[in-house]
């Protein structure tokens, strides 16, 4: 869905690591980066080959929180159950800056994710599109057994 317009106890830190949280997080920013590092279709769509995303940990936390949510509440879905969109809780995580998308997928690792992402085009066109920052994150757990969302940011 897109719109152009270490411990737990850590949880006011959080934003100022400016890294990935866990080794998870971690290879699904790796991985996203290394697809687009080559061109490919995404859907009957060409995209070039296109930059490196730089983490941003407003992203995360926005990403991290949503999946702990679906998790927690036993929910799949963009919209949270009290009605928040993925720009709203973006904007709340402290991210004003552009333009912004969000995949979320069920899939116990990172690259089961990436891979589902890659596969469906308009998931696809959220990683190769013109984004700048993304953030990650992963909830363990529930019926899908691990809960991912990427976060996407323009500027």
């Amino acid at each position: 869905m897109s719109d152009d317009d270490d411990d737990d106890d850590d949880d006011d830190n959080e934003l100022q690591r400016r890294s990935p949280y866990n080794s998870a997080e971690q290879r699904a920013f790796d991985l996203t980066n290394q697809a687009r590092q080559s061109g490919r279709m995404c859907g009957s769509t060409w995209y070039s080959a296109v930059p490196a995303l730089r983490w941003n940990d407003q992203l995360a936390d926005a990403a991290r929180k949503h999946a702990e949510d679906m998790r927690n509440n036993n929910y799949f879905s963009h919209t949270s159950k009290d009605g928040r969109s993925p720009w709203t809780r973006i904007k709340n995580a402290g991210y004003i800056c552009g333009s912004a998308a969000e995949n979320i997928a069920g899939n116990g690792n990172a690259d089961n994710a990436i891979s589902s992402w890659l596969n469906s085009p308009g998931h696809c066109v959220n990683i190769m599109g013109g984004y700048k920052q993304i953030g990650i994150g992963v909830a363990y757990g529930g019926p899908y057994g691990a809960y991912w969302v990427q976060a996407f940011g323009g500027c």
